[in-house]
């Protein structure tokens, strides 16, 4: 195959399938619309944090390449990251998100523990 001929599904193709465990269960849908390119990526629940990378690195990185190969042909190509089950990724559960974050209760009962005995009051 002449690497010239590759499209951007290509190329998230073989980045994503090398990079997870189960790349038997990599899905990869090309839309074009009149925003451009828009590609959906789905990977196993076990091969999230691979794809996402640390900090989101990896995903960032795919992104911009994906950018560069579109720019080339003249296309807005941008990626969308699935999580397994059909939903967008996201930094954090939606679930909890709504909710307010709730402190640990602390107990006085242990001798000496005091918070004016810790600040010299």
């Amino acid at each position: 195959m002449d690497i010239s001929q590759l499209t951007d599904k290509d190329f998230i193709e073989f980045v994503v399938k090398n990079i997870v465990d189960f790349p038997e269960q990599v899905k990869i849908e090309r839309t074009v619309d009149d925003l451009g390119v828009l590609i959906t990526l789905e990977v196993a629940k076990e091969d999230m944090g691979k794809i996402i990378g640390k900090s989101g690195q990896t995903a960032k990185a795919m992104r911009i390449l994906l950018r560069l190969i579109g720019s080339k042909n003249e296309e807005r190509v941008n990626l969308k990251i699935l999580e397994p089950g059909g939903e967008e990724a996201s930094m954090g559960s939606s679930d909890m998100a709504d909710e307010a974050p709730v402190a640990p209760e602390v107990s006085s009962d242990l001798p000496g523990s005091s918070i004016d005995d810790d600040l010299d009051l």
